[in-house]
């Protein structure tokens, strides 16, 4: 073998040894990375299995000496988290399909139907995101108790119906990538504006509709606030009002509190690894030319 074929293949040895020493590093705090992450998790499983008694030691320990899994179902026997639960899956579904329907609908006005005022009324509904949720709380919950709609689920549901100004300039930038010839052909064979966007937009879009879809999921299961608002009789409560019954005034049953976070956060990270596909997918505003 010659010098020079003995230098090339030294090289080539280095530049692997090189980027096998790059990867196990990246791997490393990657790993250490996620362990800092999910570590706040694994003290609320922990929380959840432990006893009252070994709750309150010092120092804590980070894992628990008995595990009380009964925690669990002593936590969904002390209110009546099934009523809870169906509550929320009402709520969270009803938010979900009027979020898909409004917006989507909306944003193919807006990428696909020319009209005067356009850019200018989409402007003004991106501006809208501007403004903070808790500067039209007060006026919101006024206009509700005018019309008779507190202790119901319609001020929680309705507003879904009428679009969101992040969700509808998600799906319009997917929208704005399925080619204009497709519509056209579309409207010659006699197709209308509701069959176009329900048959072709949709199905093409599903990346962006299935993000919307957790978006607006994990906002109904999650939303505290709402509810608190605008719902008194404790029969209407949603898992999230449900969980204050473990604080008191004087104290709080942390391993309760902890079982019931855990299980009402169980279907979010169920929900996400089934639809991470379409979430990553949807999340790149030029994915639509790929339909």
């Amino acid at each position: 073998m010659s010098v020079a074929s003995k230098q090339k293949t030294s090289y080539f040895e280095s530049v692997k040894v090189r980027k096998r020493i790059s990867q196990t590093i990246v791997t490393i705090i990657l790993i250490l990375g996620s362990l800092l992450i999910l570590s706040p998790v694994w003290w609320m499983f922990a929380t959840s299995v432990k006893s009252m008694g070994e709750i309150m030691q010092f120092p804590p320990t980070f894992i628990p000496k008995e595990w009380h899994f009964k925690n669990y179902i002593q936590t969904w026997k002390a209110a009546p988290f099934t009523r809870y639960l169906f509550n929320t899956l009402l709520i969270t579904f009803c938010v979900v399909i009027g979020n898909v329907l409004s917006n989507s609908f909306i944003a193919y006005g807006f990428a696909k139907i020319r009209f005067r005022g356009r850019n200018v009324l989409f402007a003004v509904v991106l501006a809208t995101m501007m403004i903070p949720g808790f500067v039209t709380m007060i006026p919101h919950y006024v206009m509700y108790s005018k019309i008779g709609w507190l202790n119901t689920y319609l001020p929680l549901i309705l507003p879904s119906f009428f679009g969101s100004a992040f969700n509808i300039f998600l799906i319009r930038q997917f929208y704005l990538g399925v080619p204009n010839e497709l519509i056209e052909a579309a409207k010659i064979d006699g197709a209308s504006h509701i069959y176009i966007w329900s048959r072709i937009m949709i199905p093409l879009a599903k990346p962006a509709i299935a993000t919307v879809a957790i978006f607006s999921f994990n906002g109904a299961w999650n939303d505290f606030l709402g509810p608190l608002l605008y719902i008194n009789d404790d029969t209407l409560y949603t898992l999230q009002l449900g969980l204050q019954v473990f604080k008191g005034q004087l104290d709080t049953q942390w391993n309760y509190l902890m079982a019931g976070s855990l299980l009402v956060l169980l279907p979010v990270i169920i929900i996400f690894f089934i639809f991470q596909k379409y979430f990553i997918e949807g999340m790149n505003l030029t994915a639509g030319s790929k339909g």
